[in-house]
């Protein structure tokens, strides 16, 4: 009988460094001998690439509702549980994901204000139960975030809606993550996201070597 995978999910606000931690957890795991796969959210199938797009980037989602933006962030996941994370667990292997269902909880939930009891049930619809074993939240200053995120190089002419959102959106999602941490300290671990990449990437091999000893040390 095949030992089942392993679900590693990054959350933090935009700006917050995970791209590049993820990154560096990729190589990691994989010199331990793991098959490991890197998904990302909104996005990782066809049909998620294109909600991502409408999402991030298109003109016409600058006025969406708050209600228009949850269900498609859902049926990106959806997409992406059933097509891609299932089945690679059912192998045996592991997946790592820029982002879940926290994201949705946070962002639309505490940020943009809908009933979470609202968020909670469309959530738990996408992901067909598929919690993640562990998820890794990139805990830093808002401000500090938000100035990353602007500073991040685009294509000429790019938008990025979730990027582009004032401080007080940056301050309601940090508040959001720490809140989740809080509540769900098993599964959700604040990694603070100060220091230099190498001191953020030490406190992540700690923390996964907790949930899963049988990494290297």
């Amino acid at each position: 009988m095949t030992a089942p995978g392993r679900f590693l999910t990054f959350e933090g606000s935009e700006g917050c460094g995970k791209s590049t931690q993820i990154a560096s957890t990729l190589v990691w795991l994989r010199s331990a001998g793991l098959t490991v796969h890197e998904v990302r959210e909104p996005g990782g199938t066809p049909v998620g690439e294109k909600i991502r797009h409408l999402l991030k980037h298109d003109a016409d989602g600058d006025q969406m509702w708050p209600e228009t933006e949850l269900l498609l962030f859902a049926a990106s996941r959806a997409e992406l549980v059933r097509h891609l994370i299932l089945p690679t667990l059912a192998k045996g292997e592991w997946v790592v994901a820029d982002r879940f269902h926290d994201s949705t909880t946070v962002y639309q939930g505490y940020a943009r204000g809908l009933p979470m009891e609202d968020v909670a049930f469309i959530n738990r619809f996408a992901i067909a139960k598929q919690e993640p074993d562990l998820t890794l939240v990139f805990d830093l200053d808002p401000s500090e975030a938000r100035n990353r995120a602007l500073r991040r190089p685009r294509p000429v002419g790019q938008k990025d809606r979730l990027e582009d959102q004032d401080l007080k959106f940056y301050e309601a999602v940090a508040e959001g993550y720490r809140s989740l941490a809080k509540h769900q300290p098993q599964r959700v671990k604040l990694i603070d996201a100060s220091g230099s990449r190498e001191e953020i990437f030490a406190r992540i091999q700690k923390e996964l070597r907790r949930a899963f000893p049988s990494l290297p040390r």
